[in-house]
């Protein structure tokens, strides 16, 4: 066969199943290459448009922003300037306890704590043992006014008066004393109460009873004085009647009266017989005796009524309101008093602050409080006690407590005790009691200084300006976009808002939309 026929042979052969699947394969890969390569192309064209700018597309870009406006709603609504500041809640009265005044008796120079009954927490009562020093009692009673001064038979005052008066809140009667008249009723009241927590009360008079003692003698000798020259063995000459063991001897004196000096009395001749007549000696002496009687039962009154027990000042911590609690103790048994044994606070919880004088311009009593404890997450309202015309140089530690010598009050006094100037003291009070848990905290407490009467315009303060011409405008903004100025007249301020109204009626309403500055629009070239 010829080599022409053998290729016309293997050109009409049919050709086998391995050749066919490998047309079809190679046929597929060059699809794949060719749709690949067009893909390619394609993002490469898409990044290169993105990337490549003509001048004037980068200057458009490039070119400073055009100048919108920024507006807000016009509100209807109260407004109001409020103040906010941090306070501390604090108990009405607070009183630190140092009873450095405590007699320690049996010679000690030093007065140290000797019994503690209470801790920090616990509740105290009127006439409650709060501590010990030097085996000496402290404890409570109630009144409002502080101790100043040693109580001791014989006083009077307001302050005797309300020591009668917690006495008598205790069970214990002060009899027949007139108020404010420390008499027998009062000491024997006094003497229960010692008596009732476990102690003797200190005598008024420290010397054992001599003073007492002595004007006694004083009485008796002068009586028997009195009855010496009233005795017929006291005249002068022998008087009528007596007896063989009688003294007689001198003759009266013929011109002597049988009448008493003057001012011996209608007894001066008592002890004679009836009728006998006494001499001018015997008189006088008579007189004498009985002077001197008189003034002896004089100094045994008073001895008698300065005689009994005495209510030191360290002794007892007057407080306004109970029942109170013990805030803290600062000492332990067996301690030197060098400072506050213990402190108690009693009555409502109220809010103290100090304000710088910026603020205290601002605020004063009466105005609406709001006390947020950020502990509990709860809220309470209150109001502006006080605000002190003064500023405050002391450590702040509640309302002004007691001042007396028995007891250091942390905190008080104003300019001039040498503290750093903590401002002006302002005190708030809840419209409800505080809850016990709030006692202590720090608590935000923002102040309505001012307000609007009933609802009114509202505007940002940035959407008000003033013209040339002097008048104060807010410019309104169509839905359009096409500005107009409105005369508009100010008020209350806070918050960063204004209260308006419009010199023509109707001219501005809620929602209308105020210009309040500019910010940029869109960066001219580019789409929507």
């Amino acid at each position: 066969m010829s080599e022409a026929e053998r290729v016309v042979e293997r050109t009409e052969a049919p050709a086998t199943p391995e050749e066919d699947r490998g047309g079809l394969a190679r046929g597929r890969r060059v699809v794949l290459a060719v749709v690949g390569g067009a893909a390619l192309m394609a993002v490469g064209g898409l990044l290169a448009t993105t990337l490549v700018k003509s001048p004037a597309q980068v200057a458009a870009e490039t070119g400073p922003p055009v100048q919108g406006v920024l507006t807000a709603d016009v509100e209807r609504r109260v407004l109001a300037q409020t103040v906010v500041m941090r306070g501390t809640v604090v108990a009405d009265q607070s009183v630190a306890v140092s009873p450095q005044g405590v007699r320690s008796g049996e010679g000690a120079s030093t007065a140290l704590v000797t019994k503690l009954p209470l801790k920090a927490g616990d509740p105290v009562t009127a006439g409650r043992l709060i501590a010990e020093v030097s085996g000496r009692p402290v404890f409570t009673l109630h009144g409002a006014q502080p101790m100043y001064r040693d109580l001791k038979p014989g006083s009077t005052g307001d302050d005797v008066a309300q020591l009668q008066q917690a006495l008598r809140e205790l069970g214990h009667g002060t009899g027949g004393d007139a108020r404010g008249v420390f008499g027998a009723g009062t000491k024997a009241a006094l003497t229960a109460h010692y008596r009732a927590i476990g102690y003797e009360p200190l005598p008024a008079v420290a010397d054992g009873g001599a003073a007492l003692k002595a004007a006694r003698e004083a009485v008796r000798s002068a009586t028997w004085a009195v009855e010496d020259a009233s005795s017929p063995t006291g005249a002068a000459g022998p008087p009528e009647g007596t007896g063989p063991g009688g003294k007689g001897g001198a003759t009266p004196d013929p011109g002597a009266s049988a009448s008493p000096a003057p001012g011996a009395g209608a007894g001066a001749a008592t002890g004679a017989g009836a009728g006998a007549a006494l001499g001018p000696g015997a008189g006088r002496e008579l007189v004498r005796a009985r002077q001197a009687l008189g003034e002896a039962r004089a100094a045994l009154a008073a001895a008698e009524a300065a005689d009994g027990p005495m209510l030191p000042t360290a002794e007892a911590v007057f407080l306004s309101s109970l029942p109170a609690r013990v805030s803290s103790v600062g000492a332990r048994a067996g301690s030197p008093v060098s400072g506050p044994v213990l402190t108690l606070s009693g009555g409502e919880l109220v809010v103290e602050a100090y304000l710088k004088d910026d603020k205290r311009q601002l605020l004063r009593a009466g105005m609406t409080v709001v006390i947020s404890s950020e502990v509990s997450g709860t809220d309470a309202r209150g109001t502006v006690a006080t605000v002190a015309t003064e500023p405050s140089a002391a450590q702040p530690a509640g309302p002004q407590p007691q001042q007396d010598p028995g007891q250091n009050p942390k905190g008080g006094g104003t300019g001039g005790s040498g503290g750093a100037d903590l401002g002006y003291r302002m005190v708030v009070r809840a419209d409800r009691p505080l809850p016990a848990g709030f006692a202590g905290q720090d608590v935000r407490l923002t102040v309505e200084s001012a307000a609007t009467d009933g609802e009114a315009l509202v505007v940002p303060v940035t959407a008000v300006s003033a013209g040339a011409d002097g008048r104060t405008v807010v410019t309104a903004v169509s839905a359009e976009g096409t500005q107009r100025r409105i005369e508009v007249r100010t008020g209350t301020s806070g918050d960063g808002f204004v209260a308006v109204t419009p010199t023509q009626a109707g001219a501005l309403e809620a929602g209308t939309k105020v210009v309040i500055g500019v910010a940029p629009r869109e960066t001219r070239g580019k789409s929507k």
